[in-house]
């Protein structure tokens, strides 16, 4: 599962938040949300309202809290701690519950969010536009930020196949994923993100031009193989995958002879934004 981390001002308060790829929605911290409309002073104290409303709202029955996701959000100490988190469907509901007149503007606030969303679903080019300046002012060099912006259309091309055959988002998503990755690679997504010593950050942010071309042609090759084939169980899937990710493998190899140097590279965007 590929993650983007994201910090959301709400009247000069922080809301943490992800943007889940796979699922394509966000994610915001609830202890967060719960600091703002109960005017809580510090996080503990969001914490304590956080517990004793969960505590209710689980005896009630209610299912939005059953359902809630916990995920590594970067604490007050820096360190990446697991926190209760809601998509924003949640979210809404979670905030009928809190008796507060801080609801209002919140609700209104994540609608916004919401909004420009949805305006990026309905007119693509937007959120293209949002992509390209934010990948620019880190720094990176158009050319690098074309390719980036390809490999990401080549990946929803890729992951709408997979929910046509049946395949779950998240896991199975992501096996599907690292078994395309060790086929054109060499290496499982783990190791791939060890060789360039990352932790969270996104593993296609920090390739070189050459890894993404590589990475685009073993999840377009998947594509078309799994379009022609039409896999009806997880593992002709997984198959697939192999077979997809083996043909950009080989490219892989072939340019690897003809240039004396191994292509998948330990270079990180630390050293593609030198």
């Amino acid at each position: 599962m590929t993650k983007e981390t994201a910090l959301k001002l709400f009247e000069q308060k922080q809301v943490r938040s992800v943007w889940n790829d796979d699922e394509e929605q966000w994610y915001f911290s609830i202890v967060d949300v719960m600091a703002i409309l109960s005017n809580q002073a510090d996080h503990q104290g969001a914490r304590n309202y956080w517990k004793v409303l969960k505590s209710r709202l689980l005896k009630e029955g209610n299912e939005t809290v059953t359902n809630c996701n916990r995920l590594k959000l970067v604490a007050e100490d820096g360190k990446m701690r697991m926190t209760d988190v809601a998509d924003t469907e949640q979210l809404f509901r979670l905030i009928q519950s809190v008796p507060s007149p801080n609801a209002e503007p919140f609700k209104l606030w994540l609608a916004k969010v919401g909004s420009e969303r949805l305006d990026e679903i309905a007119d693509p080019e937007k959120g293209i536009d949002r992509l390209m300046g934010t990948y620019l002012k880190k720094g990176y060099s158009k050319e690098w930020v074309n390719q980036r912006l390809k490999s990401i259309e080549v990946r929803k091309d890729l992951t709408d196949e997979w929910e046509i055959r049946g395949v779950k988002k998240g896991q199975e998503f992501a096996i599907l994923t690292d078994e395309i990755t060790k086929a054109w690679s060499g290496l499982s997504v783990k190791e791939y993100k060890n060789l360039k010593d990352l932790k969270k950050e996104n593993l296609r942010d920090n390739m070189t031009n050459l890894e993404l071309v590589l990475n685009m042609l073993a999840e377009a090759t998947t594509t078309e193989i799994s379009k022609e084939k039409k896999p009806k169980a997880f593992q002709q899937n997984k198959k697939i995958a192999n077979q997809g990710g083996t043909i950009a493998g080989n490219t892989r190899k072939e340019i690897e002879e003809k240039i004396g140097k191994k292509i998948v590279s330990p270079i990180s965007a630390k050293k593609l934004l030198e």
